[in-house]
């Protein structure tokens, strides 16, 4: 049984429920097809079974050789039966061998029936040794149509006239709203994640089709005239890739159609005509302002719906209740403070209202920017969470408190940039904020130190001959940069020598455990980065799990834990060696996690 909660539930229907039980009760591994009717009985009626004998069941239905079990079973099933479902008998991992069994669905299906279509199928799988049969519903998932489109609205109001603002403003955006079902308007859509052995085209639509009930596609790229074939297209499953159809888990998730909108100025939008300038006459003395909107609609449609009818209907509202509902926001004061839209969006959706959920930062990613656990930015490899793996401390009865969530790995030389000696508080500071990336708190990229020295700069903190240096910055400097770019307070502890450092173990625990961000230490002429402390409260032993940006090799998880890069680190240690400085003081930078949306 399967059905979302407050709708109808789906059931699986048997009528030969004793041959299922003698099929699950053979002791052995076998597959069995489950027949039914797509035409004349009820979804997920299954009428009877049939066994599968090409196969080898020590592999398993990967085995099965489809080509021969569908040519038999095209022979002997009347015409009106249709293989809808399959029975895996195998070992105790049910949920995982249901799917095998609908994949082995899918394969079969596609070799017996012409139309190619996926119907509702049932996957099902039996324990050899309970002998319980367990049943699973596969019904057809829909697909994405995502649009993302920046515009840029220019208002000019005379300044004896700064009350005509809004009333400007208003036309302005009645006027994007209309320009997009403008017939010189274009519609690209196409699929962005589309496997290299498959090749399906783009379609274009223009303005003049949006307005048909029915989709008749006039155009396909590369080439514009359509033929007769090009008609028949019309639906969102033009462009499903055949290839997921044989995997169960790649049909469980929506294919997203990405969605571009054009405008064709050229008097003949089929002739590619020369670029037009806009010009936008207005009053010798006026005020000049740009009104950026980001609209990003994200819908939701059946494999059948017309392709038309998806922009028309799903693509174009939505776009438009966006652009509206930023000019109502918007309207009352141009220079308005960041709305409380969002705040009232996280009490109506049931969300936390103490960290921002509903960002860009938290929009779906729709293409692929990691490798494994590790990330790649601007083609190179970051280690990601390089502490995971790492030794015991060594304190006996401690108790951990570490960092929450994943940061990347930061460290001298990176990225070809030479700061040896110089720099490593720069990459701490990289360290932090990427903490907050991945943390979806913000979504600028990782600053250089170039972009550190220049915020510095630019909040009066440091002379512009600043910028371009070598010179150190410490824990107030990185304070000062975070609050700038990323809107984060920060406090600060300050130790007057690296021997008191374990006498802050306790208030650090409770830094890590209530806002689990990175620490910056800085003391002397050395910075590090602060993943956690293992303390234990009665004997007051402690160690430190340091993660080093000193490091100058490469990005190996190997190198770095075996090098002692990131690591426990006791303030003295077997050997009566100090970690910290006992002549240096140190300042600890603790940022705090945001408490908003």
């Amino acid at each position: 049984m399967d059905g979302d909660e407050g709708a109808p539930q789906k059931c699986v229907r048997l009528l030969c429920r004793r041959r299922i039980d003698v099929a699950a009760s053979s002791g052995e591994p076998a597959l069995y097809w489950l027949v039914g009717s797509s035409l004349f009985l009820p979804p997920f009626t299954v009428a009877s079974i049939v066994k599968c004998l090409y196969w080898e069941p020590s592999i398993g239905p990967e085995s099965v050789h489809y080509s021969r079990e569908a040519d038999e079973i095209r022979t002997f099933l009347p015409r009106g039966l249709d293989v809808i479902g399959a029975l895996f008998v195998g070992n105790q991992e049910k949920e995982e061998n249901a799917k095998k069994a609908i994949e082995a669905t899918i394969r079969v299906r596609e070799l017996l029936f012409t139309d190619k279509e996926i119907c509702d199928m049932v996957g099902a799988s039996s324990d050899m040794i309970t002998k319980d049969v367990s049943f699973f519903i596969f019904v057809e998932k829909g697909c994405l149509l995502r649009c993302d489109l920046t515009l840029k609205l220019p208002i000019y109001v005379a300044i004896d006239k700064s009350s005509e603002a809004v009333e400007m403003f208003s036309s302005i955006v009645d006027a994007a709203a209309a320009k997009l079902r403008d017939p010189k308007t274009l519609y690209l859509l196409e699929l962005k994640r589309m496997p290299p052995e498959e090749t399906v085209l783009p379609v274009v639509l223009h303005g003049t089709e949006l307005g048909l009930d029915t989709c008749v596609l006039s155009h396909k790229l590369p080439q514009y005239g359509a033929t007769e074939s090009d008609k028949n297209i019309e639906a969102c499953s033009y462009f499903f890739s055949k290839s997921k159809r044989t995997s169960f888990s790649s049909i469980e998730n929506a294919d997203t159609i990405q969605v571009s909108l054009f405008s064709n100025q050229s008097e003949n939008a089929l002739v590619s005509g020369a670029p037009l300038a806009g010009y936008f006459p207005a009053p010798v003395s006026a005020k000049y302002s740009v009104v950026d909107f980001k609209l990003d609609v994200l819908c939701y449609s059946s494999r059948d719906f017309p392709l038309v009818s998806a922009v028309s209907k799903l693509i174009i509202p939505g776009l438009v209740d966006q652009l509206f509902k930023l000019k109502e926001i918007i309207s009352p004061k141009l220079s308005t403070k960041h709305p409380q839209v969002i705040r009232t969006l996280h009490l109506r959706l049931g969300l936390p209202v103490d960290r921002p959920l509903l960002l860009i930062a938290n929009s779906l990613n729709f293409t692929c920017t990691t490798s494994g656990r590790d990330s790649i930015r601007n083609g190179c490899t970051l280690l990601k969470d390089v502490h995971t793996n790492i030794p015991s401390s060594g304190v006996s009865g401690g108790l951990m408190s570490l960092i929450q969530g994943s940061y990347e790995y930061y460290h001298y030389l990176q990225n070809g940039f030479d700061d040896n000696g110089w720099g490593c508080a720069y990459r701490s500071l990289q360290t932090i904020i990427s903490w907050f990336r991945l943390q979806y708190y913000t979504s600028i990229e990782v600053p250089s130190h170039r972009e550190i020295q220049q915020a510095l700069v630019e909040i009066g903190d440091k002379e512009p001959s600043f910028v371009g240096s070598r010179e150190w910055i410490g824990a107030i400097e990185l304070s000062f940069v975070l609050d700038k770019l990323l809107g984060v307070s920060c406090k600060i502890m300050n130790v007057r020598s690296g021997v008191e450092l374990p006498e802050k173990c306790r208030e650090l625990a409770l830094h890590f455990e209530t806002q689990g961000t990175p620490v910056m230490i800085g003391g002397g002429v050395l910075a590090y980065t602060l993943l956690g402390v293992d303390y234990n409260d009665v004997t007051g032993d402690c160690a430190f799990l340091i993660l080093d940006p000193h490091y100058t090799g490469t990005d190996e998880i190997k190198r770095v834990v075996s090098g002692g890069w990131c690591g426990w680190k006791k303030a003295v240690d077997s050997r009566g060696k100090n970690f910290f400085l006992s002549d240096k003081f140190y300042n600890l930078l603790l940022p705090q996690r945001p408490n908003m949306v």
